[in-house]
């Protein structure tokens, strides 16, 4: 099996840390991993802000890139629901477009799905609050949503299970938005804090010592308003913790 790795932009400039631990996480469990450098954007920022022409660009890119490998992984739920759902009408349905589509997965649901991980060598003896993040839950379905009603199910938070020592919180509301909403936190900047800062005190007032997403956009959002609000709590990618990553380690 060869994987194509594929790295957000956010996390690239900001977690680099969280894409080092995603490709040692994948190794570890015997994966031929690739990092593609001619990767660039998926081209949701485009699509979310109407630059049609732009994210055409990006998505014929991204398909010729990765059309070699077997699978394509991300630690990103956002990036790969854009591969997944919505290249649909942004290039030409070929045999390249199928290949790409239908093998591009957010990293959680390709270690459950596709590698079948049962045990983690990683320990992290803390209370850990999870955040859903929208497009991985109601997207990808890496989660059951609290509206449907069908059995209750998480991949990431079954995966979180298995690192030695971890404590998960409860949350008064499971499954709600962060705030981030890509280019919404632009132009509802207002709205976007009051939903981040909402997410972080549920976290804080059930005990968490550390939040931690499948994605690197609510990560980023949700420990930028922590630091400003100088708030006792950290977050990390859910990437960091399943590698074995130390709460020490983390910078705050």
């Amino acid at each position: 099996m060869k994987v194509g790795l594929f790295i957000p932009c956010t996390m690239d400039m900001l977690f680099p840390d969280a894409g080092m631990a995603t490709l040692e996480l994948l190794e570890k469990h015997g994966v031929d991993v690739e990092y593609p450098s001619e990767q660039t954007c998926c081209g949701q920022p485009m699509a979310n802000s109407g630059c049609n022409v732009d994210a055409k660009k990006s998505a014929a890119h991204f398909i010729e890139t990765f059309k070699q490998y077997d699978y394509i992984v991300s630690p990103s739920g956002s990036c790969a629901a854009m591969v997944r759902l919505h290249y649909k009408g942004l290039v030409t349905n070929d045999a390249a477009y199928e290949h790409v589509t239908s093998n591009t997965y957010e990293l959680c649901e390709f270690l459950v799905d596709v590698l079948k991980v049962k045990k983690l060598d990683a320990s992290f003896p803390h209370k850990v609050g999870y955040h859903s993040s929208c497009h991985g839950q109601r997207g990808l379905r890496l989660a059951s949503g609290s509206e449907r009603n069908v059995e209750s199910f998480s991949k990431p938070i079954s995966l979180l299970k298995m690192i030695d020592g971890v404590e998960l919180t409860d949350l008064a509301r499971q499954d709600e938005c962060c705030g981030f909403g890509g280019t919404f936190s632009v132009t509802e900047e207002s709205v976007s804090c009051s939903m981040g800062n909402d997410r972080v005190n549920d976290h804080l007032a059930h005990g968490a010592e550390v939040i931690t997403s499948t994605d690197p956009t609510c990560v980023m959002h949700m420990d930028g308003l922590s630091r400003r609000n100088k708030q006792p709590i950290k977050v990390m990618h859910i990437a960091e913790l399943l590698n074995g990553a130390t709460l020490e380690g983390v910078k705050k």
